[in-house]
């Protein structure tokens, strides 16, 4: 494995950095020179994150429970303390490990810098800093179908961190949601609870949906020998309604809990949203302005 990669992308606003399985993309906006030293750090920051994470990876893959572990490093701290909530279900860290990434490689960039705005991107998991007034809109990825797909969060709505999972997306899922972004007030929450509830949008045992043994696919999987989506076939309407509905109703609880502050869900063209999260189509400016997660 090739040690940390850093690059300015080509519009050389947006730094890469690149270190196996993680992969970031930055962007800061504020003063030049604040910007620059902000810049600095997150390469600094990253140079042993995979290592740190690496180095406790077997209890990591271990299920959590309602009695939070110590894990020495501070992005594995952030897993466990964002499934600790949510271990009444089957969950692992490694469910909140893009978006914990995100949120410590964010508290780099932010340490003792003053910052407009700025976010970190870790394959569509994303941590975001909004300073006062400020806005973001992003692109939410897969939904497909036309559907809408535009958010805008804005300062005061307390949301930090945005996440997204589904059987499509590059981590295993036991459902079949296309989507399911999820808001929340960390990177590492908003992507434990995306991970749920895309599980629960599920038609279990539908002939139309093609499972596989986790392990069958990766040998170190932390879902072991659980099934997961490989493929979803025709699906009737009502049978899309139902599975949505399901993945709803689990959004809706954490969102009861203050878990999350709200969650959109997609499957073949339908959609159901939790919580204050306003979709909209692209406009010309958006186009161009534009963050993606």
């Amino acid at each position: 494995m090739n040690g940390p990669q850093a690059h300015w992308l080509e519009d050389g606003r947006r730094l890469h950095l690149n270190h196996g399985p993680i992969d970031l993309i930055i962007e800061a906006f504020g003063d030049a020179s604040e910007c620059r030293a902000a810049y600095g750090q997150a390469v600094a920051r990253f140079q042993t994150i995979l290592s740190e994470l690496v180095e406790e990876l077997p209890e990591l893959r271990r299920p959590a429970s309602l009695r939070p572990r110590a894990f020495a490093g501070p992005t594995a701290r952030r897993m466990e303390a964002a499934v600790n909530p949510l271990a009444e279900q089957f969950i692992t860290p490694m469910a909140a490990v893009a978006g914990s990434v995100a949120d410590e490689m964010l508290g780099a960039l932010l340490a003792g810098r003053r910052l407009d705005r700025a976010y970190v991107n870790n394959g569509g998991d994303s941590a975001i800093h909004l300073g006062n007034g400020r806005s973001i809109t992003l692109a939410i990825a897969g939904t497909g179908h036309g559907l809408a797909d535009r958010i805008t969060i804005h300062a005061e709505d307390g949301i930090r961190g945005v996440a997204t999972s589904g059987w499509r997306g590059r981590s295993f899922s036991l459902g079949i949601a296309d989507a399911v972004t999820v808001l929340a007030r960390t990177g590492a929450e908003a992507d434990a609870a995306a991970t749920l509830i895309a599980n629960a949008v599920d038609l279990p045992g539908h002939p139309a949906v093609e499972r596989v043994p986790a392990r069958a696919l990766a040998p170190d999987s932390d879902l072991g020998d659980r099934r997961v989506t490989q493929g979803v076939g025709v699906l009737s309407s009502g049978e899309i309604a139902a599975a949505l509905d399901s993945g709803l109703a689990v959004a809706e609880e954490f969102r009861g809990h203050g878990l999350i502050a709200a969650s959109a869900l997609f499957l073949a063209g339908q959609a159901r949203i939790a919580g204050p999260m306003a979709l909209t189509a692209p406009s010309e400016k958006s186009r161009k302005e534009i963050a993606h997660v």
